[in-house]
């Protein structure tokens, strides 16, 4: 064992704060890594606050500099700069995980903070911290050209809407809607455009319309405007809904053409949706989140052909607390990301 700090939640209800705790000697094909930059997830806002087990050190998209490698290593060697997402380990053996695909890994994958590690059964503290010990085969290195902190809510954010426009064939003259411009709606903008689509966004502001534009965005639709919702009937192959909260997606869906699909990533708490309307048209509503090891390869290869990087507002570590409390606002544009060589 050694010893690292971060920043934990220690008691149900309250704010984090400074905490020195133990992480595992190295496996074999372990990778110890110096955590440079760690993005900040809607996800652990919403882990922080329905917390009943404590400590809890969220952080699940990172980058950092290897610091030491298990004897069985051989991708990587001490120095290189490396990225790591949400997931740390999987089963290996399923159908899932022999695809590629160890998010659905059957025997649910090892996320890198919350539960336990598959192996021993200790905690897992996430990367809102200065050091990680990580799986080697769920480690990715870092492409040169891409700055370190604008890849880090790639490894969460990138791959999340990454997965569904790759698998659901957007190319050129594909017709992508974007509900949502936040943390994730940002980065489908930029990938659907790289991927060559013409892109609309959904908002309930007006007032994000030259936000989206900037980042790309053909149009924008304000999709509490009935004559605006109207008018893109049948105007759509394919729309990322990012919107975390409960809504109905009914009015999103009538804007699909034939056979169109609507995928949910924001993953409410249910979907709520017109029979008729998906009825209508042979429309098909489906749901993603995150995606496996060779997605991930796939998307931050893309990333760095395209240079796609997150738009991020960068706090020094010891501001983590500004940090949530500023995004339980939105106020970011479009994500946080905290330094940890500054703290």
């Amino acid at each position: 064992m050694f010893m690292t700090t971060g920043y934990a939640l220690l008691t149900p209800g309250r704010k984090l704060e400074p905490w020195t705790f133990e992480r595992r000697d190295l496996r074999p094909d372990d990778v110890r890594i110096r955590i440079t930059y760690c993005g900040v997830c809607h996800t652990d806002l919403h882990a922080i606050e329905g917390a009943t087990e404590v400590p809890l050190v969220p952080g699940h998209e990172f980058v950092g500099e290897v610091l030491a490698v298990g004897p069985e290593v051989t991708a990587f060697k001490v120095g290189d700069p490396v990225a790591v997402g949400n997931i740390v380990d999987s089963c290996g053996k399923c159908v899932a995980c022999l695809d590629g695909e160890e998010t659905y890994c059957l025997e649910f994958p090892t996320l890198t903070y919350g539960g336990v590690d598959r192996h021993d059964g200790t905690p897992r503290y996430g990367a809102y911290s200065h050091e990680m010990v990580v799986r080697d085969h769920f480690v990715y290195p870092l492409p040169e050209s891409l700055d370190p902190a604008g890849v880090a809510p790639l490894m969460c954010a990138g791959i999340t809407v990454w997965q569904p426009l790759h698998r659901l064939g957007v190319t050129s003259g594909t017709r992508v809607g974007v509900v949502g411009l936040g943390g994730l709606g940002h980065l489908a903008v930029k990938f659907a455009k790289a991927l060559g689509a013409s892109v609309a966004v959904f908002t309930t502001s007006p007032a994000k319309r030259d936000d989206a534009l900037a980042l790309g965005a053909d149009e924008v639709v304000v999709s509490t405007s009935p004559d605006e919702m109207n008018a893109h009937a049948l105007a759509f192959d394919v729309i990322i809904d990012t919107a975390s909260g409960e809504h109905d997606i009914s009015p999103y869906v009538l804007t699909l053409d034939f056979d169109g699909t609507i995928c949910m990533i924001g993953i409410p708490p249910r979907y709520e949706v017109d029979s008729m309307a998906l009825l209508r048209g042979r429309r098909r509503l489906t749901a993603s989140g995150s995606g496996g090891v060779r997605d991930t390869r796939e998307m931050l290869a893309f990333a760095a052909t395209h240079g796609i990087t997150a738009d991020v507002e960068v706090l020094p570590a010891p501001q983590v607390q500004v940090a949530l409390d500023r995004l339980a606002r939105n106020d970011v544009r479009w994500r946080f990301v905290l330094d940890f060589g500054s703290d």
